[in-house]
């Protein structure tokens, strides 16, 4: 689903939101004031990253700004890449999409209330199901799929909000730090490759929500998240295995270092929430 989708989804559920039982509105609403604990729970997925593709080192100096060309001098990835992972080692043979899935988090947080003003703090941790994957192609032929989803996420925000009476209406942003699990697949059975394992990234997080009052103690919503993390910390590096010293990936330095060439890692996600508050 595109970002533009989700927030037209997400806008067209916050109003109706306002709608949260008729006996929300009858419940005291000076109480959207003190701690809660509470989970969320929703569908996550990627910025439309059709654009990316795979960067290479043949010289090994940390710089990933060459191409991986043949002994005649042609470019050994001229077929190109696609968005997602392969479902052949030719480029035809095209790519799945990425994998939009659920999001499911535990929260804890603090409000103070002054007035119809509502300014708060809250922490949650969880994880999504969604994958995030882009592949090149050789001449070879064979794929090179990078595939990347979140093992855990930590996050830290503040929120400032506004109460009619019963509803909370609020923006929230924040930092959130993540451990995220990479991998590697591809159909080349020649090279050897080595990776760097899972990686571990700070980003920022930002959105909207609104909250209303079930009870005196029990709360329901809906809440939109932007998430940003810069992953450019997993590399691939390309060894000669049973290849020969004419194997594009040797001829410059005996071996070449690979990564995606998109270092952000975005997630949009949709959330219902529920907390109890104290």
């Amino acid at each position: 689903m595109s970002p533009t989708k989700y927030a037209l989804t997400a806008t067209t559920i916050l109003i109706a939101t306002i709608s949260i039982p008729a006996q929300a509105q009858e419940v005291d609403n000076t109480e959207f004031d003190g701690f809660y604990v509470g989970g969320s729970f929703g569908l996550g997925a990627q910025t439309n990253d059709q654009y990316e593709g795979v960067i290479f080192d043949t010289d090994r100096n940390g710089t990933f700004d060459n191409n991986v060309r043949t002994v005649s001098g042609a470019n050994a990835f001229s077929p190109g890449f696609c968005n997602g992972a392969a479902t052949g080692n030719v480029r035809s043979a095209g790519c799945q999409n990425d994998k939009d899935d659920l999001d499911y988090y535990v929260r804890a947080g603090a409000d103070k209330q002054y007035g119809d003003l509502v300014i708060g703090f809250m922490v949650d941790a969880g994880r999504s199901e969604s994958t995030d994957s882009v592949t090149a192609f050789s001449t070879t032929p064979a794929s090179y799929t990078f595939t990347r989803q979140l093992d855990y996420a930590i996050g830290a925000r503040g929120r400032v909000g506004y109460t009619p009476g019963g509803v909370l209406f609020y923006a929230t942003s924040g930092i959130s730090y993540a451990k995220i699990d990479n991998s590697f697949t591809t159909t080349n059975g020649a090279n050897s490759f080595t990776d760097n394992g899972k990686t571990e990234s700070f980003g920022w997080t930002g959105g909207v929500g609104a909250e209303a009052k079930v009870t005196n103690n029990i709360t329901m919503g809906l809440e939109y998240l932007f998430t940003r993390y810069t992953d450019d910390d997993y590399v691939v590096n390309v060894g000669p295995g049973t290849a020969g010293a004419t194997n594009p990936f040797l001829l410059v330095s005996g071996g070449t270092d690979m990564r995606r060439s998109d270092p952000d890692f975005d997630l949009h996600s949709i959330r219902l929430t529920a907390a109890f508050r104290f």
